[in-house]
């Protein structure tokens, strides 16, 4: 049977390659999508999940979530993804529109009624889920997993120390990690390996298909800052790792630990902190990716896509 989701997000250039993903995936049951703000603002990134889903066909609903953090600034990413956060003009503006019903309204909703237990997946700042679990603490027993791109065992990118969703809300995200909830964490350490090379980017291309094409240019889009910044050879797909983990687990080496996030000002503000042989004694509810089989994530991705228009 499909495994139900809901996916949580910021389109954002790379979630729209989880979105496309998850929709071509018959294993994925999606049962509505929630926006929150992180790339760039809440009302861009709920006008881009509604053009990804009308682009493809979909009528999944989407729900607008919350448009900022706990406490603190709003921050961006549009230096990476433009100014409207998904700059495709080929995925023309949305024909369909967002529901009334907010983000954790629906979150909430959907989790207390289920028969089953419902697997999230979290691909921009947490605030929507730290702000369900606050309000409605019992959705946790409905909850499957939650599988988040956030964090990284090592560095970050919007910081020295930490990466862009943790510092986007890390009171939130240290709700999530405090939570008694299986998770899976996709930091920087992990999805810094998926990258959209020339080869791989052709590969796309190559599909003959629409998507291919679409999705070929957003990579290249998307790499400017990553060669300049990082000297990578493209772009970084970050969040579709969580989708991809989602079908094949096999494509991902992952460690049990528990995770904590700084949350005090400082150098390391919005840092996550890896407790790997469990000093602390605290409970381990995160499986961390540590490495992954980039081939073979490549090749998924380039499947999914080829299944669609």
């Amino acid at each position: 049977m499909a495994i139900p989701v809901i996916m949580d997000c910021d389109p954002g250039i790379d979630d729209a390659f989880s979105l496309a993903m998850a929709i071509a995936a018959d294993d994925l049951n999606i049962l509505g999508v929630t926006t929150t703000y992180g790339n760039v603002g809440l009302s861009y990134t709920t006008a881009n999940a509604l053009r990804i889903l009308d682009w493809f066909g979909s009528d999944i609903p989407v729900y607008p979530g919350i448009d900022r953090a706990l406490l603190g600034k709003l921050v961006d990413a549009s230096e990476y993804h433009g100014a409207t956060g998904l700059e495709a003009p080929e995925i023309g503006p949305p024909t369909n529109s967002p529901q009334a019903e907010d983000a954790v309204s629906f979150l909430i909703r959907t989790l207390q009624a289920s028969q089953e237990k419902i697997t999230i997946v979290a691909s921009g700042p947490l605030t929507n889920l730290a702000v369900m679990l606050r309000l409605a603490p019992d959705v946790t027993s409905k909850i499957e997993r939650i599988v988040f791109m956030g964090g990284s065992t090592d560095y970050g990118n919007d910081s020295p120390a930490a990466e862009f969703n943790m510092l986007c809300d890390p009171h939130a995200a240290q709700i999530i990690l405090d939570a008694n909830v299986p998770k899976t964490m996709f930091g920087l350490n992990v999805t810094h390996q998926a990258i959209a090379t020339p080869a791989r980017v052709r590969a796309m291309r190559d599909l003959g298909n629409d998507t291919g094409r679409v999705f070929a240019d957003m990579s290249v889009f998307f790499e400017k800052v990553y060669r300049e910044r990082y000297g990578f050879e493209g772009s970084a797909l970050h969040d579709p790792c969580t989708v991809a983990w989602l079908l094949k687990p096999e494509l991902f080496e992952t460690r049990r630990m528990r995770v904590d996030v700084e949350t005090n000002s400082g150098l390391s503000f919005g840092r996550t902190v890896h407790d790997i042989w469990n000093i602390a004694g605290n409970s381990c509810h995160t499986d961390v990716a540590l490495n992954a089989n980039v081939d073979g994530f490549f090749a998924l991705l380039t499947d999914l896509l080829s299944r669609l228009r």
